[in-house]
């Protein structure tokens, strides 16, 4: 689980790169194509590497549930303690989110689509639920996708003359779905109409009307299915199952979330869309969260090899701390960095790379305090 999570932390770290500006200083490179692809969050259809950091980072802590809960029991908590723990790192996470988003700004920027807000707002159900049989998380899983689901169907289209372009959405923007997908589309579905409401009850600068990317509050409740597909890996992995059985779970888990999600949007049911969390991105990148699981699980618990997923592990063992680090001081690092050694010190192999330069100095910071903090056993918790 750590080297995983560090993985996802990795990736999530590795976006001072900018590996689309590196792309576009190589043109005609394919190499740096497909990198800056891989890191690039795609526009509202379909799914790069970039976009399973946050499913990952959500699956993962259901899959750390289990172990979390038998470690309380074991130290005699009652539930009652368990669940009031359960609901005051809910609501620590809904506000980190919350002052992370409000770096910059000139007041408190009342918006929860960050990953963490995300994971807070459906913690305490996935805590009951690591209580409950696993018939009852399955039914719950299904009761939360299918109701999801329908409540967009439901919700009316735009009418005729919708003016997409006061929402942040180009007219002709290629993305625009038809038939039951159209329901999804980008900034005039069910929850983008509740977050007008919604957000305008916080102190704004000014009336909030669409969010640029189409992220939703909405979207905790099918990022709660992705904690809930976690929470069933978790339990899988915690049994007494043989290893070799565990491993063909989550490979046929995998498998059929990665295919059903593909079969529910090409046959137009429901679009595979991160930024508002559809069902069938939950099915989809859950299958891909079980995939990359399979093979961590695969490579360190099976094989022993272990020795190579060290520096993972000391970024996963620590989430929390880097996820803030990344938010907060990455251009402290560099710019700490330019004043000491000067300020073209990242052009030393020609502008092009200057952003792999910069971004590698700042990951091997950022590594370094990890480590330290991994030395003297320094572990953020919430």
């Amino acid at each position: 689980m750590d080297a995983y999570r560090g993985f996802v932390m990795f990736l999530m770290m590795a976006e001072v790169l900018h590996l689309a500006r590196v792309s576009a200083a190589h043109p005609g490179n394919h190499f740096w194509e497909l990198m800056a692809w891989g890191q690039t969050h795609v526009q509202w259809v379909g799914c790069s590497l970039h976009d399973l950091i946050q499913p990952s980072f959500s699956f993962l802590v259901g899959v750390a549930l289990p172990y979390s809960i038998a470690s309380r029991q074991t130290k005699g908590q009652s539930t009652a303690k368990m669940f009031g723990h359960a609901a005051w790192r809910a609501l620590v996470l809904i506000l980190l989110g919350v002052f992370l988003r409000s770096v910059g700004k000139s007041q408190t920027y009342w918006t929860f689509e960050d990953t963490l807000s995300q994971i807070g707002l459906g913690y305490v159900i996935l805590f009951w639920l690591g209580f409950r049989s696993i018939k009852v998380v399955w039914i719950s899983l299904a009761v939360i996708l299918v109701g999801y689901w329908l409540a967009f169907v439901l919700y009316p289209l735009p009418p005729a003359g919708f003016d997409y372009t006061a929402v942040g959405v180009p007219a002709d923007w290629p993305a625009h779905a038809t038939g039951i997908a159209a329901h999804f589309n980008k900034n005039s579905n069910l929850a983008w109409a509740f977050d007008t409401w919604w957000l305008n009850l916080f102190p704004r600068e000014k009336v909030f009307t669409h969010n640029g990317g189409g992220y939703a509050t909405l979207s905790f409740m099918p990022t709660l299915g992705t904690m809930i597909l976690g929470l069933v890996a978790g339990r899988w992995l915690k049994s007494d199952l043989s290893a070799t059985e565990k491993l063909r779970r989550f490979l046929l888990a995998g498998v059929i979330g990665v295919l059903l999600g593909l079969v529910l949007h090409l046959a137009n049911l429901c679009p595979l869309v991160k930024r508002i969390w559809t069902p069938t991105w939950t099915i989809f990148s859950g299958g891909a969260c079980f995939l990359l699981l399979a093979l961590f699980y695969w490579t360190i618990d099976m094989k022993g090899w272990r020795k190579w997923a060290f520096w993972l592990v000391v970024i996963g063992m620590n989430s929390i701390a880097i996820y803030v680090l990344v938010h907060l001081i990455d251009g402290f690092i560099l710019d700490s960095i330019k004043i000491h050694l000067g300020q073209n010190i990242f052009k030393i192999f020609g502008e092009g790379n200057q952003t792999l330069v910069s971004g590698g100095a700042a990951l091997l910071v950022f590594w370094l305090i990890l480590y330290w903090m991994y030395r003297k056993q320094l572990f953020l918790r919430i």
